[in-house]
């Protein structure tokens, strides 16, 4: 009887993005990169586009994208992301739902998810019907098909959730063994109790009727196997976690057998290094043993439907024993990382957005239905704008929701009504409560997503919101003494966070003092509009003055600012900034603070800034990260040049003395061999930054470094140095005949070899990989019928192999 083996993947991360920006902003704790999903997608999502099999040399002899072997689904948040600043991983997991399509008797690897990760059980039913609806569009538009099952958030399920997806469409969902109360044969009568110590089968799919009368399919995911990928040792090598999937088939079983496992899919990369060529390999050595075969839920769904029933245990999940008390109270589950901290944070948080989702959504309802026919229906059809916010096309949903014409006051009151709704759901996004500590990223994020739903309901509704809500966080301790509660957690990481005009303004205005082109700049999700800007230059001090509109690209609201921003030298930066000045008011602000500029007295620059603009006044601390650490960069970086340039003076005046000493084998003094070390090093960085590094120049700095014994940064030269043999791959694969280019990136890595730097060549190691695969063929035949420059080729591209590690069709070595 056929054996089949299927492999879920749940990939997600929270919504990161500041709510007032709409992007992520630096994240310190993610270095050496920008945020969170940046490091995770280097480490996990990009590798299992393209991962690796090995043979027993660890060279490459495959490349394969997992995503196309097994089931997943993603976030649509995280998409959303990924779209935007990982385009090419992004269009890789499309095409690996297309390939799959091909591979598993059209039906498509990837599932949709529920929209911001909300646990439904906990939800009100038309929370769980828009988060359905808006899973299942934004599925639809990215993989342009209808999804065939649905991912629910933490597996959290009850009856009500189910007759929703059923309701949409949805045909199966996967669930934990312990989430199955009980199970009887479709025709039979007597229902099988299920306990703990006796679980379902989870190798069939089981029927789940509803009281609707619709009926869904789940699949319980082996839930042993599972936790030993997850939290054991089974990703530390492909072949053991094949043979441990395969021991999970059993002869006793009449029916044709399914051993499926679901995990996070951080797991492979990410929680476990190297995790998605375990994978990888795994699925590799069951195909090519023939131990079972490789399908996904869709596919066994439509050759093997249920024959069991199944009741479900309502408000279960799988990551809480208690069910989803987890996510509203303190149940006792926890990460495990801090003994003897309380969540008894849990509630109060929770019952605080109760509280408010309790008052706001009337308001909502009352306000919309001025504007709109079916206020909850157009929340519904809100996820078109999400999925593309060009302005045509927001006024084209605006317009589509009302017979009348809106004026443009009214259709930035029905975005901000929309924005309300879409911040409150966000705010009930499940990563919030699963952690230990209230002032966590995690809950600190629902949080601010609360208080961008707190203050464009403020300004809607005219009702104060946010001391009520504030009353609930009082009652949230934190496990940290200094923060207190909630509240206070709400002071020091929400409430600096949160955005206003004068602050997107401010930002503009101290940017403009190192920015060339003002013309109408982006500011995250913010349009600068310049009518007027002039700046004045004295010594290395500067002085920027304008008139600036700011407008909201999510809701269209706009204001007008002018400003005074001046730049003093080192890290002194500051501006002043007001809306609505009169024309009078900011010439004579102008003249004044011209005058005083050109004077040079700073103290009475700073004063006269103060009284044109008050308490309105901001630095350069104030600027976003991303913003600040560019800023400072440059600021950094000219002082870094001149320091630089008063050190190569010293090694260029010491060099032949520094020569002489290494001849007669004399350690060279601290001061000398230090300033050495910044030369060289600097040097070897800028060759990279070239377009063709100098490779006789790197050969000498190479050896320079070598006769002084100089401690080199190899991680930061490799990550330069394998950026630019990228960048050379890439025009390779644009140009693949180009044996000069082939030579030179050859030529770079054995210049390169005496470093033993690491070298990150993923990206070329896929290109070269590809190009070889598609090309090698056809080089050869013109090599065997005597073509001098085709034999040369192919000699380069076996050379270049080795470099890279990989071993291609037609490279086999005598062994």
């Amino acid at each position: 009887m056929q054996r089949y083996v299927c492999v879920h993947g749940h990939f997600y991360q929270p919504p990161r993005e500041n709510p007032w920006l709409e992007e992520v902003e630096l994240e310190e704790s993610a270095s050496p990169f920008h945020d969170w999903n940046e490091r995770i997608t280097a480490q996990c999502y990009a590798p299992n586009t393209a991962s690796r099999i090995l043979d027993h040399k660890r060279r490459i002899v495959d490349i394969v994208n997992n995503y196309s072997k097994i089931s997943f689904n993603f976030g649509p948040t995280l998409l959303s992301w990924m779209q935007r600043h990982k385009p090419d991983v992004y269009e890789q997991i499309l095409e690996a739902d297309r390939v799959s399509q091909e591979r598993f008797s059209g039906h498509g690897s990837a599932l949709a998810q529920v929209y911001n990760h909300m646990i439904l059980p906990l939800a009100r039913e038309r929370d769980k019907i828009t988060q359905v609806l808006w899973g299942i569009r934004d599925f639809r538009s990215r993989f342009l098909r209808m999804p065939e099952g649905m991912w629910l958030p933490e597996t959290a399920v009850d009856t009500a959730s189910l007759e929703v997806l059923a309701d949409q469409g949805i045909a199966f969902t996967i669930l934990d063994q312990s989430q199955a109360a009980r199970i009887r044969p479709i025709a039979g009568k007597e229902w099988t109790e299920l306990t703990p110590e006796d679980r379902i089968d989870p190798t069939r799919p089981y029927l789940c009727r509803l009281p609707s009368g619709n009926s869904i399919a789940i699949f319980f995911y082996d839930g042993p196997i599972s936790q030993d990928i997850a939290f054991g040792g089974l990703l530390r090598n492909g072949e053991f976690l094949a043979d441990r999937l395969n021991q999970a088939f059993s002869e006793d079983r009449e029916w044709t057998q399914l051993v499926n496992i679901a995990t996070d899919g951080e797991t492979f990369g990410h929680h476990h290094r190297m995790g998605d060529m375990a994978l990888a390999y795994c699925l590799h050595h069951i195909e090519r043993k023939e131990m079972a075969r490789i399908t996904i839920y869709g596919e066994y769904l439509e050759k093997h439907p249920p024959e069991m029933e199944v009741e479900i245990v309502e408000e279960s999940s799988w990551s809480c024993f208690h069910g989803v008390e987890r996510w509203r109270d303190d149940c006792g589950c926890h990460s495990g990382m801090s003994p003897g901290w309380t969540q008894a944070w849990r509630k109060p948080l929770r019952e605080g957005l109760d509280h408010l989702r309790d008052i706001v959504d009337p308001l909502f309802e009352k306000h919309a239905a001025e504007l709109v026919s079916h206020p909850w229906a157009s929340r519904e059809e809100y996820i078109q704008v999400l999925l593309d916010r060009d302005p045509e096309r927001m006024d084209d949903f605006l317009v589509g929701q009302t017979s009348r014409s809106l004026t443009r006051e009214e259709k930035i009151k029905l975005l901000k009504l929309f924005e309300i709704q879409r911040n409150g759901m966000l705010a009930y996004t499940s990563c919030g409560w699963f952690f230990d500590e209230i002032s966590g990223i995690e809950t600190t994020q629902v949080m601010k997503y609360a208080a961008r739903m707190i203050q464009l309901a403020e300004e809607v509704f005219q009702t104060p919101l946010e001391e009520e809500f504030l009353g609930f966080l009082k009652q949230a301790p934190s496990n940290i003494p200094e923060h207190g509660n909630g509240r206070r957690v709400y002071d020091k990481f929400v409430k600096p966070a949160s955005v206003d005009f004068l602050f997107v303004g401010s930002h503009y205005a101290l940017s403009s003092l190192f920015e060339e082109d003002l013309e109408n700049i982006r500011i995250y999700c913010y349009t600068a509009e310049n009518s007027f800007y002039e700046q004045h230059t004295a010594g290395q001090m500067k002085l920027g003055l304008g008139t600036t509109r700011i407008i909201s690209n999510l809701t269209w609201d706009e204001t007008e600012v002018n400003f005074a921003a001046a730049y003093l030298g080192e890290h002194n930066a500051n501006c002043g900034i007001l809306e609505y000045m009169s024309p009078e008011a900011f010439q004579a602000m102008r003249e004044e603070i011209e005058d005083v500029f050109y004077m040079g007295d700073i103290p009475e620059l700073i004063r006269s800034m103060d009284s044109h603009f008050g308490a309105h006044s901001y630095s350069l601390w104030h600027l976003f990260k991303d913003e600040q650490q560019k800023v400072l960069h440059d600021i950094i970086h000219t002082n870094l040049e001149d320091a630089e340039n008063t050190l190569r003076n010293i090694v260029d005046q010491h060099y032949t003395l520094m020569n002489f000493l290494t001849e007669i084998n004399t350690p060279i003094p601290k001061s000398l061999h230090k300033a050495a070390e910044t030369v060289v090093q600097s040097d070897l960085l800028r060759l990279f930054d070239e377009e063709e590094p100098d490779l006789a120049q790197l050969e000498r700095l190479i050896r320079q470094a070598q006769d002084w014994r100089i401690h080199l940064d190899t991680t930061e030269l490799g990550y330069k140095a394998g950026w630019k043999i990228d960048h050379f791959m890439w025009h390779l694969e644009q140009d693949p005949e180009n044996r000069e280019l082939l030579q030179w990136i050859i030529a770079i890595l054995d210049t390169l070899q005496p470093l033993s730097l690491d070298l990150n060549l993923w990206q070329s190691q896929n290109i070269f990989f590809h190009l070889v695969r598609d090309t090698y063929e056809q080089m050869w035949d013109k090599a065997n019928q005597g073509e001098e420059a085709a034999k040369e080729w192919i000699g380069l591209l076996q050379t270049l192999a080795g470099h890279l590690k990989v071993m291609c069709p037609g490279f086999e070595e005598e062994e």
